[in-house]
């Protein structure tokens, strides 16, 4: 079985994540078929940058997303951008929304320590 999980790459006390399609016994930095994405929860708001139509594909052939990718997914409406998907709306209409969406956002890009606190 394949999951949609959070693989933590960075520094000691600096995590960030790639989002991964990995096999569900590889361990958690181990071996992964594919990245889909990047997570930084460093960052005020958190930044996260995704392949959507790569993350469609993989949750269309039936990978399971892990339950913190989900909270992420859906916290920037890509969930709800897959229901439309499913449901018949077209890919390319859906990644414009996504485009817009991820291009309004405002993240500061910066890290600090008080940001850790």
């Amino acid at each position: 079985m394949v999951r949609i999980r959070l693989r933590r790459i960075g520094l000691k006390q600096q995590p960030s994540y790639r989002i991964v399609a990995a096999d569900k016994e590889a361990p958690r930095d181990g071996r992964f078929l594919e990245i889909l994405g990047f997570y930084n929860p460093r960052t005020e708001p958190f930044t996260l940058d995704v392949k959507e139509d790569r993350i469609y594909h993989w949750l269309s052939v039936g990978a399971q997303p892990s339950e913190s990718v989900v909270k992420l997914l859906q916290s920037t409406g890509v969930m709800d951008r897959y229901a439309r998907y499913k449901a018949g709306e077209p890919l390319e209409k859906l990644l414009e929304e996504s485009k817009a969406f991820f291009d309004n956002r405002k993240v500061e890009t910066r890290t600090s320590a008080a940001s850790l606190k």
